[in-house]
């Protein structure tokens, strides 16, 4: 049955199911999407006792509502599905909450000031740790220095995290505690950067990052446990119901199913292990299937094949053309992807490879075409990030059924450094949404958080406008490989369900699916493409039940 239809023959369930105590959203502004992601639209939803979706429809209903049945009026505020973001990293995003938090820093020196002050209102901590700093935002035409921290914090060490994590920022004291010296070589999928004398110059790039990372002392459970509440909290604000966790150890994936047990968790987390090591910790027998009312499962398996573009660490075919000597990391050669691939996939575990640039997303590729034939099918292979494929690749992606996890505000945040990195001619093939999905493969939509806001209208904006909240650069960025807003929407909900395994469970306002849903402040069908960041969220609903309300939104 279509969606339309089930509006349809909703009026005439009315009287039938009327005895059962449930919750009305009534007089919305509501949106459902129908197989071909077309809107929907409808007045009413009811919910059943069980926090589904008994089913929405266009008519008023005239019936006397049960005694205890609970009464929702939308007050013609838009309704739409709960959004879900295919690819975060939660624990991150709740320990930046509570941590040095560089993002947006727009200079050198505003970074160095907010470590300053940071300092002085942490005096007891033994390590300074924070993350969010881009020198590409801050146009210093290089990485900053351990020198540059030490002149605002020198007596204790400072370990500030590159926005998109695969840079780390130290300061003298950090990396003596390392033992990072001149004599320190490069470890394989890393780089130290160094001064002429060939002494650490104070930033790490990716798996040179492990020696200082080492050393920082591991967070206690009391601090895990109020980093994953503050992330929690901040999704429900920005109307994630769902979420793409993207690589979780034993310790992590023990505290989320204790959310679970305890029934503490607000959001949908699709976990990720985080490397081969993870999970045969976590799941040796095998996936594990949705459980905890479908808030929690781990049928994944997160590995990386390279750097990223900002720190000149993903993978290129070609070297890069603002470094001609480097063509970035390798982290992984082929047949050793090809044999971890085979592993996990053949006990049943979907794999999802980090792969940013052209290189790495070619060798991802020839490691899911290596499976091909294997049992068991159907795994939803993805590649996270796609961000740089060379065009003769594209079509792999639906020949071989891979997903194509992609972040729009990727795009919008790279802009201004991603053509130095690659040359015009190899700009065809990055950031190209539009060509995902005109090459038939399936897409979900995310970003990457905390690299980026975890706003999803944030990355709605991006896939539809490509243009920052500044409205630049006019007309958009490459704005053939744009979206459509339909198109942008499912990203964020079909698509992001689909990707794990929860289209048959959430991701739409369909009859026996979960209410998961957002009451907003404004219509996105409405409104200028340009101003699609700007809405807020009211409301934000999962299983039935209210998990945030905007202070001052009507009740």
């Amino acid at each position: 049955m279509t969606l339309k239809a089930i509006f349809l023959a909703g009026a005439a369930l009315l009287a039938a199911n009327a005895a059962q105590a449930d919750t009305w959203v009534m007089n919305a502004n509501g949106y459902a999407f129908d197989t071909a992601g077309k809107p929907v639209p409808f007045r009413t939803m009811r919910i059943g006792k069980d926090g589904k979706i008994a089913w929405v429809t266009q008519a008023v209903p005239r019936i006397a509502w049960g005694p205890d049945d609970v009464m929702v009026d939308a007050g013609g505020r838009t309704v739409i599905p709960g959004l879900i973001d295919a690819h975060g990293h939660v624990m991150g995003l709740g320990f930046q909450a509570l941590a040095l938090d560089l993002t947006g820093t727009k200079s050198l020196d505003e970074a160095l000031q907010r470590l300053k002050a940071y300092a002085a209102a942490n005096p007891d901590k033994p390590w300074i740790i924070g993350r969010g700093w881009n020198q590409e935002i801050w146009k210093l035409g290089r990485f900053p220095t351990a020198a540059e921290i030490d002149a605002v914090v020198s007596d204790r060490p400072v370990w500030l995290g590159r926005v998109d994590g695969h840079a780390g920022w130290g300061n003298t004291k950090a990396l003596e505690l390392a033992g990072v010296t001149a004599a320190t070589k490069d470890p394989v999928g890393g780089r130290v950067e160094r001064k002429a004398d060939g002494s650490p110059a104070g930033v790490l790039v990716d798996a040179a990052q492990d020696m200082v990372d080492a050393k920082v002392p591991a967070p206690t459970a009391a601090d895990a446990e109020a980093a994953l509440n503050a992330a929690l909290k901040i999704m429900a604000e920005v109307g994630l119901t769902g979420v793409g966790d993207a690589g979780a150890d034993p310790k992590t994936w023990a505290l989320y199913d204790r959310f679970g047990k305890e029934g503490r968790l607000t959001a949908r987390i699709y976990a990720m292990a985080g490397g081969m090591e993870a999970l045969e910790a976590i799941s040796p027998k095998g996936p594990i299937d949705w459980t905890y009312d479908d808030r929690l499962a781990l049928k994944s398996v997160k590995l990386y094949s390279d750097g990223a573009l900002g720190s000149r660490g993903a993978l290129l075919k070609a070297p890069y053309s603002d470094d001609p000597k480097n063509m970035g990391l390798q982290f992984l050669p082929q047949d050793k992807l090809n044999a971890m691939v085979q592993s996990a996939a053949s006990r049943g575990y979907q794999v999802n490879i980090h792969a940013i640039g052209d290189g790495a997303n070619a060798e991802v590729l020839n490691a899911f075409e290596s499976v091909v034939g294997s049992r068991p099918k159907g795994l939803r292979h993805r590649i996270e990030h796609a961000q740089v494929v060379d065009p003769v690749d594209l079509p792999r992606f639906a020949k071989l059924e891979v997903i194509a996890s992609m972040q729009p505000t990727h795009a919008t945040s790279d802009k201004n450094m991603a053509e130095d990195r690659l040359g015009a001619a190899r700009m065809k093939g990055a950031y190209a949404w539009r060509s995902v999905l005109d090459s038939g493969a399936k897409f979900a939509g995310g970003s990457d958080f905390p690299v980026e806001a975890p706003n999803p209208f944030f990355g709605i904006h991006a896939a539809v406008t490509r243009q920052d909240h500044n409205d630049q650069p006019l007309g958009g960025w490459y704005p053939g490989e744009a979206l459509t807003l339909d198109e942008a929407l499912a990203s964020f909900t079909t698509g992001a369900a689909y990707a794990a395994f929860g289209e048959g469970k959430f991701g739409n306002l369909e009859t026996g699916k979960w209410a998961d849903f957002l009451i907003l402040d404004a219509d996105p069908y409405k409104m200028a493409p340009k101003d699609l960041w700007k809405i807020k969220v009211q409301e934000t609903w999962v299983g039935g039940k209210r998990v945030y309300q905007r202070e001052g939104a009507a009740k």
